[in-house]
């Protein structure tokens, strides 16, 4: 009997390669299994601005989790579903410890089907080169600037994500509090900055991976789960996956936890192994080549 299995993958250090793309034979090979019946999306960090043009060419037919689980959205439609908001109470109190402890962060609402980031404090450098980087595109407005870092938004009932780039120590202070003063998700972990750099980021209760990858299962009627992660955010929907696939370059965190590890982001191992795994469990010819495990 057929299973239907739902293949859901992070994508920086998991499914796009060095140069942050999916490469020429990811995408081939994806689509190739998506062809013949498989189940395919994403669970990301990034919202759709970049998530858009990183997937083109891949033949997508389910919503993808983005925002870290936050909201749903879908390639096709340019839609966003099942959208937790952060509770005003708790946007208000997340810039007060911000501002107390002197730690700028990104503001971004969803209003409308548009994102809207905002600032508080002064633009770092990797916070500037970030934005920088994200300016052009149809899916986020920028109401921030080098002349006018800070600024919040008018109203503080669509906020979806607080997003920092800070030193480590800084960052992991700072997570501390808002942990203990607050319910809202908070995830603090080293991303491509290095390890003195880490990412702060605080959603809606109860946001994660995981909920967004329960919620795709259901949507696809989906009775398997296979996920492919390499950093700790990616820990909640490898845990709640009957599959958890670890890439050869995921941390040790990740790797410990997984109950399979291919090869890296480099080698093209996801799309690898989903299109094995996919004709394994259908009865089809396995015709990529071996992964090392």
């Amino acid at each position: 009997m057929k299973i239907r299995t739902l293949y859901v993958s992070d994508m920086d250090g998991t499914l796009l390669g060095a140069d942050s793309r999916v490469s020429a034979d990811s995408r081939s090979m994806l689509n190739e299994a998506i062809r013949e019946g498989a189940l395919f999306t994403v669970a990301t960090a990034r919202t759709p601005a970049t998530v858009a043009g990183l997937l083109e060419g891949i033949d997508i037919k389910l919503p993808t989790a983005v925002m870290t689980g936050s909201a749903l959205w879908n390639p096709a439609t340019g839609k966003y579903s099942n959208v937790k908001y952060i509770a005003r109470n708790e946007v208000e109190k997340a810039i007060e410890i911000y501002k107390a402890a002197g730690l700028p962060t990104f503001i971004y609402t969803l209003e409308e089907g548009m994102i809207h980031i905002y600032h508080t404090g002064t633009l770092n450098l990797e916070e500037y080169k970030f934005l920088e980087e994200r300016l052009h595109t149809p899916f986020k407005m920028a109401h921030v600037s080098l002349s006018s870092p800070d600024r919040l938004p008018e109203s503080l009932d669509h906020v979806i994500l607080f997003f920092a780039i800070q030193s480590s120590l800084r960052a992991e202070q700072v997570a501390a509090v808002l942990r203990e003063k607050l319910r809202s998700t908070v995830m603090c972990y080293h991303d491509s900055y290095g390890p003195w750099v880490s990412l702060l980021e605080m959603f809606a209760e109860g946001s994660s991976k995981a909920r967004a990858v329960l919620e795709l299962a259901e949507i696809a009627g989906a009775e398997r789960i296979v996920a492919f992660g390499d950093n700790l955010n990616d820990l909640p929907m490898l845990r709640i996956a009957d599959v958890a696939v670890a890439v050869g370059n995921a941390v040790e965190e990740v790797k410990s936890e997984a109950n399979v590890i291919i090869g890296k982001n480099t080698d093209d191992a996801v799309a690898k192994f989903i299109l094995e795994d996919f004709r394994r469990n259908n009865g089809r010819p396995v015709s990529t080549e071996k992964l090392s495990k």
